[in-house]
C-alpha cells in the first residue's frame, strides 16, 4: 500500500492527459484544417513540420511557461496571481474560435472537477476554481495538476503530450494519414518535449511569446471555410 502511494499523482496526471477526458478537445484543429485545405499541410512531412513548430514556438514558449506560472500560484494558494495569468491568457487569444475554444474547454474541465469525488473533496479546491470568472483551460487543467501534488515539470510534460496527440489525430483524419504515420508524428514529437519543459520552467516572463501569425492566420480563416470536420 505504502510503496504504491506515490504513484497516485501519476495516475491522476494520466487522467487528465487522456484523450476520454470529456472537455471536446477532439473538436479542435487550431487552425490545421484550414491548412490543409490550402495545401500548406499536404503530406506526413507537412503535418510534422506544422505541429512541431506550434509546438516549440508557441505552446512551450507561452502556454507552458504560463501553466508553470500558475501550478505555482495554485500550490501556494496565491489566487490573485492564478487569475492575472488567466486573463493574459485568455486576452493572447487572436481569433474568436481560438478563445471560444479555451473558454469552452476550461468550462467542461471545471464542471467535471466539480463532480468528481477525487478533486472537489479536496478542501477548497472546488471553490477556488469555481470563483474564477471565464476560467481557460490551461487554468482548470493546472488546478487539477496541482491539487493532486503532481510534479511540475511531469505536469508540463503531459500537457504538451495531449496536445501533441490532439493535433497529430486532426491530422490522421483531415489530410488524411495513417495510423501509423501518426504514430511516427507522435514518436517524433515526443522526443522534443523533455528539453522545451525544462526550458519553459526556466523562461522568465518577460520572454514568453505567443508570436505565430501562421497560426491566427489560420484560425481566422478557418472561421469562414465552407466545409469543416472541427470547430477551429
Amino acid at each position: 500500500m505504502h510503496a504504491a502511494a506515490p504513484l497516485l499523482p501519476l495516475v491522476r496526471l494520466l487522467q487528465l492527459a487522456s484523450p476520454a477526458l470529456p472537455v471536446g478537445a477532439y473538436t479542435y484543429s487550431q487552425g490545421l484544417e484550414w491548412a490543409v485545405e490550402s495545401g500548406a499541410v499536404a503530406r506526413e512531412a507537412d503535418a510534422a513540420a506544422w505541429i512541431g513548430d506550434l509546438l516549440a514556438c508557441s505552446l512551450a514558449r507561452f502556454e507552458a511557461p504560463l501553466m508553470a506560472g500558475q501550478l505555482a500560484a495554485w500550490s501556494r494558494g496565491e489566487d490573485a496571481e492564478v487569475l492575472r495569468l488567466n486573463a493574459d491568457f485568455l486576452a493572447s487569444r487572436e481569433t474568436a474560435e481560438l478563445r471560444a475554444e479555451t473558454v469552452q474547454m476550461g468550462w467542461s474541465l471545471v464542471k467535471l472537477l466539480a463532480e468528481l469525488d477525487a478533486f472537489a473533496a479536496l478542501p477548497g479546491w472546488r471553490a477556488r476554481l469555481q470563483a474564477i470568472d471565464t476560467p481557460c483551460f490551461p487554468t482548470a487543467w493546472s488546478a487539477a495538476a496541482a491539487a493532486w501534488q503532481v510534479p511540475a515539470a511531469q505536469a508540463l510534460a503531459a500537457y504538451l503530450w495531449a496536445w501533441a496527440e490532439n493535433q497529430v489525430m486532426a491530422a490522421v483524419k483531415a489530410v488524411p494519414l495513417g495510423q501509423s504515420a501518426g504514430q511516427r508524428l507522435l514518436a517524433t514529437l515526443g522526443e522534443r518535449i523533455p528539453a522545451l519543459v525544462e526550458s519553459a520552467l526556466s523562461l522568465p516572463e518577460a520572454r514568453w511569446s505567443n508570436y505565430t501569425p501562421g497560426l491566427a492566420i489560420a484560425s481566422s480563416r478557418h472561421e469562414t471555410q465552407y466545409t469543416r470536420l472541427f470547430r477551429s
